[in-house]
């Protein structure tokens, strides 16, 4: 691996961590809400809580990552490199910002999707998506394996 390649991987890897801390604003406050309110948890134990289970739970769950890979983008026809996964975390981290600075209630996995996304298309055109995978599985996904569909 060249020096460029290296450095490039480097801040993939800083701005992975950097998206997991912002993607925490967005989760942080749905799922301690009710932990707070009703006084079981103390607000700064919560946040503790919820940065430390953040970590964790992006080194157990690879859901987000199966889906990435599974077929988003048309890999067959585009070299997908890690300037390309530093632009979308970049587009996701700067889309988290915006949001939790509005108070805008907003999905990290779908900034994150949509920041893959807009990078391949920018660096590879619009025939590096696999734009019926997207609608399948980020616009209308299907229900949790095991979870019957309801009418």
């Amino acid at each position: 691996m060249d020096m460029a390649t290296l450095v490039v991987v480097g801040l993939v890897i800083v701005f992975a961590l950097a998206f997991d801390f912002t993607n925490g604003f967005q989760d942080t406050a749905n799922a301690m809400a009710t932990s707070i309110a009703t006084g079981a948890l103390k607000p700064k134990t919560a946040v503790l809580i919820a940065g430390a289970m953040n970590l964790v739970g992006a080194f157990l769950s690879t859901e987000v990552a199966q889906t990435v890979s599974g077929g988003l983008i048309n890999e067959q026809e585009v070299f997908i490199g890690p300037e390309f996964i530093f632009a979308g975390l970049v587009g996701a981290i700067i889309w988290n910002l915006i949001t939790w600075y509005l108070g805008l209630p907003s999905s990290g996995s779908h900034a994150l999707f949509g920041g893959l996304v807009g990078a391949v298309i920018v660096g590879a055109g619009v025939e590096g998506v696999n734009f019926v995978a997207v609608i399948d599985k980020i616009l209308v996904p299907s229900p949790p394996r095991g979870c019957p569909r309801t009418p």
